[in-house]
C-alpha cells in the first residue's frame, strides 16, 4: 500500500484507499459526505496535509473529524480554541506545584545543578492536546475546532507541527512525531486566518446542505421518521435559510426539530404546529417573527415544504 513521507523522515501508511471507500466508510459511521468531502479527506491523508474546514455553525466541521476518527478507528485528541488560549493550555505546561514540593524535599544541601536538571524532565512534563498528538503512538486524529477564535499570534503555535509535525521545548529539545495524526481544522470564518496557515492545509468549505442531502442527513439521523415527514422538514428549513435572519438554522437544529415533530405524533407539519415548534429551529425572536410571518403569508408552500 503506497506510503506518504514528511520531509523524508516519517513514513505513513495510507488509512484510505480511494475515495469511494471514504465517502462509503464515513456513511458507515452515520456522516453523509459527498464526493467533495470524502475527496479532500483522501488526499490529506495522501499529502499528509491538515484540513482547514470552513463553513456556517452547526453544518457538521466538528462532526466530520469525529466521523473520520472512528472510521480510521483512531483517538480523537481535541484543542477547543478560544480567546486567551496560549502555549500553557495547548502545546505544554511545567508543574510548578509539583515543582516547588522538590526544591522543598531537596533540602538545603542538594546540589542544584542536580535539581534544576530534575525539575525539567517527564516528570514534571504536563502535555496538552497538541503535544499529546505529536507524541502519540496510537493511531490519533487531532481536531483544532474553531481555530478562528485564536488570536492572530497565537496561530504561530501551530505553524511548526503542521509544517513539520514536531514540537520543540527548550529545555526537553525537540521533539519528532513518530507517525502523522489527521489534522482537522475547523472554522466558522469569524476573521481571516493568516496565510501562513492557510498555505499548510488543504481547504474544504462545508455549507448548508442541498435538500436531497438534508433529507437524507434527517432519514438518517432521526429513528421512527417517515420519508414524508423528513421530506417536509427538510423543504421548510430550506425555505427558512432563505429568510434574512440573525442565525439561520444548522442542521443539529434540523435535527432537534425532526426529533421534536417525531415525540409529538405530527406526521404532517401546518401553520399552527410550524408556528409552536419553530423556537427548536430559531432562537432570536426577530427571527422568530420573521419565520412566523412567512407561515402566516405563504400557508400553502409551507404544507408543501416550501420550493
Amino acid at each position: 500500500m503506497p506510503v506518504g513521507t514528511l520531509g523524508g523522515m516519517i513514513e505513513q501508511k495510507a488509512r484510505f484507499e480511494d475515495v469511494v471507500g471514504v465517502r462509503a466508510a464515513l456513511a458507515e459511521s452515520n456522516y453523509l459526505a459527498d464526493d467533495g468531502i470524502a475527496g479532500v479527506v483522501y488526499l490529506a491523508d495522501r499529502l499528509d496535509k491538515p484540513i482547514l474546514v470552513e463553513g456556517p455553525a452547526g453544518t457538521g466541521k466538528t462532526q466530520l473529524a469525529q466521523s473520520v476518527a472512528e472510521m480510521a478507528g483512531a483517538r480523537l485528541i481535541r484543542l477547543q480554541c478560544y480567546e486567551g488560549l496560549d502555549e500553557s493550555k495547548a502545546l505544554y505546561e511545567w508543574n510548578y506545584k509539583k515543582q516547588l514540593l522538590r526544591i522543598q524535599a531537596g533540602g538545603d544541601d542538594s546540589d542544584w545543578s542536580e535539581i534544576e536538571e530534575d525539575l525539567f524532565s517527564e516528570e514534571f512534563l504536563l502535555t496538552r492536546p497538541l503535544l499529546e498528538a505529536i507524541r502519540a503512538e496510537d493511531p490519533v486524529v487531532l481536531l483544532i475546532d474553531e481555530v478562528d477564535r485564536l488570536e492572530v499570534e497565537t496561530e504561530a503555535l501551530l505553524l511548526e507541527i503542521l509544517s513539520e509535525f514536531q514540537v520543540s521545548i527548550p529545555e526537553l529539545g525537540t521533539i519528532r512525531a513518530t507517525q502523522i495524526p489527521l489534522v482537522f481544522l475547523t472554522s466558522n470564518a469569524t476573521r481571516e486566518l493568516s496565510e501562513a496557515l492557510k498555505r499548510r492545509c488543504l481547504y474544504l468549505y462545508i455549507d448548508y446542505p442541498d435538500l436531497e442531502r438534508e433529507r437524507q442527513i434527517v432519514m438518517a439521523k432521526v429513528p421512527g421518521i417517515d420519508a414524508n415527514l423528513a421530506d417536509q422538514v427538510a423543504r421548510i428549513v430550506r425555505s427558512i435559510r432563505q429568510l434574512d435572519l440573525k442565525k439561520h438554522p444548522s442542521v443539529s437544529e434540523t435535527l432537534d426539530w425532526a426529533r421534536t415533530l417525531v415525540l409529538l405524533g405530527i406526521s404532517n407539519v401546518d401553520g399552527q404546529t410550524a408556528t409552536e415548534t419553530i423556537n427548536i429551529l430559531l432562537k432570536y425572536r426577530t427571527d422568530i417573527d420573521k419565520a412566523v410571518k412567512e407561515f402566516a403569508d405563504r400557508p400553502d408552500e409551507l404544507e408543501a415544504g416550501g420550493t
